[in-house]
């Protein structure tokens, strides 16, 4: 029925008043306002009173037009939320987000689009920092170029707070530990580590099922002995929390970097360390449920060999180990005078150099080019046993004694040191003589 029907109705007396009230949905005292309009100035006096009258509260023409120009102009390609801050901060322009937003759309600047489905079944955030951590990467082109990086980020489960954001050639096992290790120096170690499940985090048989927990990756086997928990992700909605996050990396680092000028991965890198991390924590960071925290400080001063590609070998007869197309010469040590059928551990470093080790010991350390660091040292004039990375490799222990004995790891797909079988024991047992035979025996004794 129409309103008309139903308020000529209840004139003509054929339902009350109070029963039109309840037919069109509005309250006994409206209707008593209403039937007095109608009384004192018919139908007429229905109609809206603001209707035709200007807002005290109207923003200015050429506020409405400088909005749309510096949208047009300068951000252009800035998402709603982020121009909306840039009015406040850059140009003084005190605005509503819903007018902006309405104001835009209306001028044919920004499309419509239609409103989110609710998340039905949202996972509770970690009360405490440091329970767990997120650590993915996103491919994109963040230069508006035809170049495409990896961003790698590590957030907090519970305050969304960023500890590391990179861009990096390839997200890898080698960037993925690079970043690891710096949140573990400058905060502690946490809990556990919440990730995707690619080839550099776990080891998964076939596509689509769960990971083999047995079989390590070098991310598994160095987490394993820190005594921090991986957990696997098998879906994208899963990992909700951080594909949200970089939603909003995409929609806001390439325009910082633009309007800073910035063209390069190194500038774009000193860039997030020196100013926008702070920037963006200070924006996005959220309180946790609780002010304590789950991390605590490392005590261990090996972090350098755990963040280590490791592969174990044999060594030759001739003490040289073969990896990859290269024969690995290992010099004459103190505590032992050949190493020929030991099993040596290879750890290529983070900055490309690669050590190799037998037990606590360092028999071997060698450059990225394969030159051996010692020699290295000599020729540029350095003293032996002198700290730093080419020092003298003869015993030297620099393992902590608390780091536990290496394990033969499977070696990750984007390691170009393959895989061996290592030697049945560490230590070979030495070899002992056996007794001469009776007829030998018998001819020294006549001999005697």
């Amino acid at each position: 029925m129409k309103l008309q029907d139903v308020l000529l109705k209840a004139m003509a007396k054929k339902i009350t008043w109070w029963e039109a009230a309840e037919i069109i949905g509005v309250t006994t005292r409206t209707m008593r306002r209403w039937r007095e309009r109608i009384e004192a100035n018919g139908y007429s006096g229905l109609v809206d009173r603001r209707k035709g009258k200007l807002s005290d509260r109207r923003v200015p023409l050429k506020t409405v037009e400088e909005v749309l120009r510096l949208y047009r102009e300068t951000y252009f390609d800035f998402n709603m939320r982020h121009f909306h801050e840039k009015l406040a901060e850059e140009h003084d322009i005190q605005l509503s987000y819903t007018f902006v937003q309405k104001a835009l759309q209306g001028a044919g600047l920004v499309a419509r689009r239609s409103k989110r489905r609710k998340h039905r079944r949202r996972r509770e955030r970690r009360p405490m920092a440091g329970m767990l951590l997120h650590i993915d990467g996103s491919k994109h082109q963040w230069f508006f170029d035809e170049r495409w990086y990896d961003f790698i980020v590590i957030l907090d489960d519970a305050t969304s707070e960023i500890y590391y954001a990179q861009l990096v050639e390839e997200e890898s096992t080698r960037t993925v530990m690079a970043g690891l290790k710096e949140v573990i120096e400058t905060k502690g170690l946490f809990c556990s580590l919440y990730s995707d499940r690619g080839s550099h985090f776990f080891v998964t048989a076939k596509a689509g099922e769960k990971v083999d927990k047995h079989r390590l990756t070098q991310v598994g086997r160095a987490m394993k002995e820190l005594g921090v928990q991986m957990i696997p992700a098998y879906s994208p909605q899963a990992r909700g929390r951080s594909e949200r996050n970089f939603g909003t990396w995409q929609g806001r680092l390439p325009q910082e970097l633009r309007l800073a000028g910035i063209t390069t991965a190194e500038g774009a890198n000193d860039f997030l360390r020196v100013q926008y991390i702070a920037k963006f924590n200070q924006s996005f960071k959220v309180a946790a449920a609780e002010k304590e925290t789950a991390f605590r400080r490392t005590t261990r001063s090996d972090l350098d060999w755990v963040f280590t590609v490791q592969t174990e070998r044999v060594v030759a007869k001739d003490n040289t180990v073969a990896i990859a197309d290269r024969n690995w010469q290992i010099e004459k040590s103190r505590f032992r005078s050949s190493l020929a059928g030991c099993t040596v551990t290879i750890h290529e470093h983070l900055d490309g150099t690669v050590s190799m080790r037998y037990g606590p010991h360092v028999v071997g350390r060698y450059l990225a080019d394969g030159a051996n660091a010692q020699r290295a040292a000599k020729k540029c004039g350095k003293g032996r046993g002198k700290a730093g990375p080419v020092e003298a490799v003869e015993n030297q222990k620099t393992v902590s004694p608390r780091s536990p004995r290496p394990l033969e790891i499977p070696q990750s797909r984007d390691s170009h040191f393959p895989t061996a079988p290592a030697a049945a024991s560490l230590y070979p047992k030495k070899k002992t003589r056996k007794p001469p035979s009776a007829s030998r025996r018998g001819t020294a004794n006549q001999i005697t």
